[in-house]
């Protein structure tokens, strides 16, 4: 006699255990994974069986521990059927007193329904809302422990690099992107190098339905350079320096605007390091690109001066004071042209770029009178409003 088939559909243990490995895996509380789950099932049987979008309309119980899978469909409790009876959202008296003697007509029930069934109905829309809840806890987990990395630099491992120059670092034991666009211009990793990489893109709010949510690594990140002053600096790390402003051209130069809080400190002296140090330890990570260290001032026409360094700077005028077109026009010796702007405009841009100013040179020699007219500063609506109504507020008031 032939062997009767068994459905190994029946037995769920094997299920339970998948699971339960796969969550141990990704690092993902046995919990949430349930949650997901739970999720899918209920979202796709109200669609299938076209059942009201309300909390209680289906009931899932799912244990990973325990092995516990029940699926319930709440239904309602009528007197006899009729020619409307819905058998997916109603019950005859005398079968939900099968379930509960106490039942009354109008009472609502957990009806269990069969898995099988369930599989048949909705098993492949389960199947692609489990997978997804897979990929929504997985990034879940990732924000909830990288979270605090959120804006920091800190080291990688290359672990690979394919054709395309696209590489994997790894991270506390979890692999992640560092695109060829994340990296440094001009450099070349090597499997087993370690490097300093800035995370960013990471947020401890958890939306479920931003599937775009990633974390995010880089090493031409601008925010780079300021964390790896503060590893090298103490006094940046303390706080007594302060780096107030950063621009950088990845794998060119950058440039970083500092302050001291203490008048016994020298902010850029500091950063340097004794016999440049500090400095060089920076360069050096970043693959020998130059780092401009200037001092930060309040007075704008200064902080313009101390951003086009290293050239010199003879006059600077504000020309348009407006927070939104921020422009000056700066005046150096005939000299010192090509150096204030500097490669391909570099430094000129660096430099605009540090100050939120756009900055237009001149070389002293071809300085004209109308180069210096200064566009009045806009008076908002609301400023006006509220100065017009002060002027005409009788005195005393």
């Amino acid at each position: 006699m032939a062997k009767r088939k068994t459905n190994k559909g029946e037995d769920y243990g094997t299920i339970y255990d998948n699971l339960a490995t796969l969550a141990e895996e990704k690092g993902i509380d046995s919990e949430i994974l349930a949650e997901k789950i739970k999720y899918a099932i209920e979202k796709s049987l109200k669609s299938n069986l076209k059942l009201d979008d309300t909390e209680n309309s289906v009931i899932v119980d799912i244990d990973l521990k325990n092995k516990v899978f029940n699926v319930c469909i709440m239904k309602e409790v009528i007197e006899v059927i009729d020619t409307l009876y819905d058998p997916e959202t109603e019950i005859v008296l005398e079968e939900a007193r099968k379930i509960d003697p106490s039942l009354q007509v109008g009472d609502r029930v957990r009806c269990p329904i069969d898995t099988h069934m369930f599989k048949r109905i909705a098993a492949k829309n389960a199947k692609d809302l489990i997978r997804q809840g897979f990929s929504n806890a997985e990034r879940q987990h990732m924000t909830d422990v990288w979270g605090q990395y959120a804006n920091d630099a800190v080291s990688a491992l290359v672990t690979k690099i394919d054709p395309a120059g696209h590489a994997t670092v790894e991270i506390n034991h979890n692999e992640l992107p560092l695109p060829r666009s994340e990296q440094i211009p001009g450099e070349t990793l090597q499997v087993g190098q370690v490097v300093k990489v800035y995370i960013s893109g990471v947020s401890k709010e958890y939306n479920e339905s931003d599937k775009k949510q990633t974390l995010k690594v880089s090493r031409t990140d601008k925010w780079l350079i300021k964390r790896l002053f503060e590893l090298e600096c103490p006094e940046i790390f303390d706080g007594t320096v302060e780096i107030k402003a950063v621009s950088r051209a990845p794998g060119s130069r950058s440039k970083i605007a500092v302050i001291s809080h203490d008048p016994n400190v020298d902010a850029v002296g500091a950063c340097i390091g004794p016999q440049k140090s500090r400095i060089n330890a920076v360069t050096k990570e970043i693959k020998g690109e130059k780092v401009d260290v200037v001092l930060y001032s309040e007075d704008p026409e200064e902080f313009i001066k101390q951003a086009l360094k290293p050239a010199e700077v003879t006059r600077v005028v504000i020309t348009n004071p407006n927070p939104d077109k921020r422009a000056c026009k700066v005046v150096v010796p005939d000299n010192q042209l090509s150096l204030a702007i500097g490669n391909k405009g570099q430094n000129a841009w660096l430099a605009a770029k540090l100050t939120g100013y756009k900055i237009d040179i001149k070389a002293e020699s071809a300085v004209d009178p109308d180069d210096f007219v200064i566009v009045p500063l806009e008076v908002k609506p609301e400023e006006a409003a509220a100065e017009a109504a002060a002027e005409a507020a009788p005195a005393g008031e």
